[in-house]
């Protein structure tokens, strides 16, 4: 049982550190399936009330049956409380984002709803790895670099430090059969060939260890975002974010610099997550290459402009 001690050791300071109710995003995969087993462990001995949500994103015929037979095992687990929620995914932006939307809004729902103290998703150490090299391979910041966070809010992720082969060996461990999700061998999405053939091909040429120098790499980059926000958050919380005076900006160290306008921005109107390198590298030559220029929109209806040594925030 030593991938289900490590699994036990991952959550258990969450289970302990929780007041009543903790909510479980399971798939039937062997991650989510992994993490519930080894949680339903530590909850009973802390007595703590789990709480399972499966979503069925209904892109798939058979799929409910997948969820009722993730059900059937939770209950064997000795996890009674589970409900299942159907979404419907509006593929607007590729279907990998689109469900992951999805899923997320049903999340919220569920924590509306019960009020956990915390929502544990299954992500592993793979997960981290394959979201640094998509990061890469879009010429992310350092925050998408970062990949994961292990807390965001109440939702927790204890098992980044673990990979796929313990959550694997786990269910083999507790008489677990994983669903395999047949779109986790379908190379048209990105991350699948990451996870089957960029990495394996990363680890052949350059060794083993790929995947741990990856995940090693996003907690490196993660403590430098968070650095650079606080360095940021504390410039703004002193300004006016809708009227920024552009001496202060220019002598700002551009990483920091590009993070006040995000936020000024943000505080304006835009759209969380709305913008890009490509939206805010015009605000910053206003700042760093003025010869004139007019107002500049962006998402959310915002409008910036530069008066008189000053950008001017509106929506």
């Amino acid at each position: 049982m030593k991938a289900t001690l490590q699994l036990r050791r991952a959550v258990r300071p969450w289970v302990e550190a929780a007041q009543a109710r903790i909510l479980l995003g399971v798939s039937g995969g062997a991650d989510s399936m992994a993490l519930a087993a080894a949680t339903a462990l530590e909850a009973a001995a802390a007595d703590v009330e789990l709480v399972a949500i499966i979503i069925d994103h209904q892109l798939q015929p058979g799929s409910n049956f997948v969820a009722q037979r993730a059900r059937e095992s939770l209950n064997k687990l000795g996890i009674s409380q589970v409900e299942i929620i159907g979404v419907e995914v509006d593929l607007t932006d590729g279907m990998e984002s689109s469900a992951r939307r999805a899923r997320y809004q049903a999340f919220e729902a569920a924590s509306l709803k019960y009020q956990p103290d915390y929502f544990m998703l299954a992500h592993t150490k793979n997960d981290q790895a394959e979201s640094v090299l998509l990061g890469l391979a879009r010429g992310s910041g350092t925050r998408s670099l970062s990949g994961m966070a292990p807390a965001n809010g109440i939702y927790i992720r204890p098992l980044l430090g673990l990979d796929r082969e313990c959550t694997l060996q786990a269910c083999a461990e507790n008489g677990i059969e994983p669903w395999e999700d047949p779109h986790n061998s379908d190379l048209a999405y990105s991350r699948v060939r990451v996870r089957n053939v960029v990495l394996p091909v990363l680890e052949e040429n350059l060794g083993p260890g790929i995947v741990e120098a990856l995940a090693r790499s996003a907690k490196i980059f993660r403590e430098d975002a968070d650095a650079l926000d606080n360095y940021a958050q504390r410039y703004i919380e002193g300004i006016t974010p809708h009227d920024l005076e552009v001496t202060g900006l220019a002598n700002l160290p551009k990483a920091v610099r590009v993070r006040v306008l995000r936020m000024a921005i943000l505080a304006a109107g835009a759209p969380l997550g709305s913008l890009s390198a490509e939206h805010l590298a015009p605000v910053e030559a206003l700042i760093t290459d003025w010869h004139g220029q007019g107002e500049i929109s962006l998402p959310g209806g915002v409008k910036v402009v530069r008066i008189s040594g000053r950008l001017s925030l509106s929506k």
